[in-house]
């Protein structure tokens, strides 16, 4: 009797199958955890902005600016105003949104704060006075 050499045709197109439903499900799970990270990097953004007007802002002038920005909030990491897809805040790309409400002279008496998520719902944070 001879010695078999090799593979038969089913077990090399098992391995095959086998080797791209683990390739398939690899790179869904990594697309699945880099959106979480992004969203969560907006979070962290978006309540930075929050705590800088609502505690540092709000306390030294009793109003909101009419517009944010790293000169505007100095306590905030200047990185933050850029979204995970690279787009700066205030433009119409950004996943980051300020809507102030109720402006007179450049001083509001509220505000939204937004971001669009990848994963979930809008992330959004008001005013904390009005």
């Amino acid at each position: 009797m001879k010695a078999r050499r090799g593979f038969t045709v089913v077990e090399l197109v098992f391995v095959v199958v086998l080797l791209i439903t683990a390739s398939i499900i690899f790179f869904v799970q990594k697309s699945n955890v880099q959106e979480a990270a992004h969203d969560q990097q907006r979070k962290t953004a978006v309540n930075a902005m929050y705590y800088s007007l609502e505690e540092v802002y709000y306390p030294l002038h009793h109003s909101y600016p009419q517009t944010i920005s790293s000169s505007v909030l100095p306590s905030v990491d200047p990185n933050l105003f850029t979204d995970p897809s690279g787009d700066k805040f205030g433009t119409s790309s950004s996943d980051y949104s300020y809507l102030p409400t109720n402006c007179s002279n450049g001083a509001c008496k509220s505000y939204t704060l937004r971001s669009t998520m990848q994963q979930e719902a809008d992330y959004i944070k008001t005013s904390r006075h009005s």
